[in-house]
């Protein structure tokens, strides 16, 4: 029997959330598409080669990489995210990150740009890096993405409401047990260090495992700055330099841990 979506995070994307605005309605969303573009770019095969999707959502990445000439294949639990998927992505279908129906080796690139934010379990995330592993072909790339552990300080820290008692013990909790149960904002999700999310590629058998901080460490100014204002700093000089902050801190591993999000990037072994 396949696995089944937690029913929080179900909700959270069917109904309350619009995936399809995120990268693009915020300065820190266009930040970490813009980042999440030119890393993939830096790793990904010449086109037309397969990538699989999965858990793209309504297919905002899947959209760019479309018109750069990739043949697309998106997987995700929503239904209106497939729906919305269809019109963008070469094919599009629902599915579980665990239990793949695609054959073996099918795939020259592999992305999960979504799933282990959500799978709490260590052992449902060891699943899906093994499906993964199992529909890339021997020498293809695995791109996956995690929420940095201490995201949640930082972003809180920009709504300026860190200091009351109920954000802040949610926030430690965070901090201590990198799980977020979902019964209060956001949805259940799971947040990781650059460290671990590079040990977990590498244990499900990808080599070069290497972790990138998507947006770098400067992501919570720009988001403050942008809540305080009222006014888009997309273009900004402050969002240059945000995005100019992201890749000068790519040498140094220490400044992963101020990132939103991390990227992973390994191979299946020839």
């Amino acid at each position: 029997m396949s696995p089944e979506l937690a029913p929080e995070v179900m909700a959270f994307y069917a109904s309350t959330v619009d995936e399809s605005r995120r990268l693009s309605s915020s300065a820190d969303g266009r930040l970490e598409m813009l980042r999440t573009q030119e890393l993939l770019r830096r790793h990904l095969p010449p086109a037309p080669a397969r990538v699989l999707d999965i858990g793209g959502g309504p297919g905002a990445h899947a959209r760019w990489l479309v018109k750069d000439g990739y043949a697309v294949h998106l997987v995700d639990p929503v239904p209106r995210h497939v729906e919305a998927a269809s019109h963008i992505a070469t094919s599009a279908e629902i599915g579980d990150a665990r239990d793949l129906q695609e054959p073996d080796a099918a795939y020259d690139v592999v992305l999960m740009l979504g799933p282990l934010y959500h799978l709490i379990e260590r052992k449902d995330r060891e699943r899906a890096l093994a499906e993964a592993y199992r529909v890339v072909r021997p020498g293809g790339l695995l791109a996956a993405a995690g929420i940095n552990r201490y995201a949640s300080l930082f972003e809180h820290t920009a709504f300026a409401h860190l200091h009351k008692d109920g954000v802040r013990k949610s926030i430690e909790n965070i901090l201590a047990g990198r799980v977020h149960d979902g019964k209060e904002s956001f949805t259940a999700a799971y947040f990781h260090s650059g460290g671990e999310l590079r040990d977990e590629v590498a244990r499900a058998g990808f080599e070069d495992a290497e972790v990138f901080g998507i947006e770098g460490p400067t992501w919570a100014m720009l988001k403050a700055t942008e809540q305080y204002s009222g006014e888009s700093l997309v273009g900004s000089g402050l969002f240059e330099s945000a995005l100019a902050a992201a890749r000068m801190a790519e040498p140094y591993p220490e400044l992963l841990a101020a990132s939103s999000h991390l990227l992973a990037v390994g191979r299946r072994p020839l």
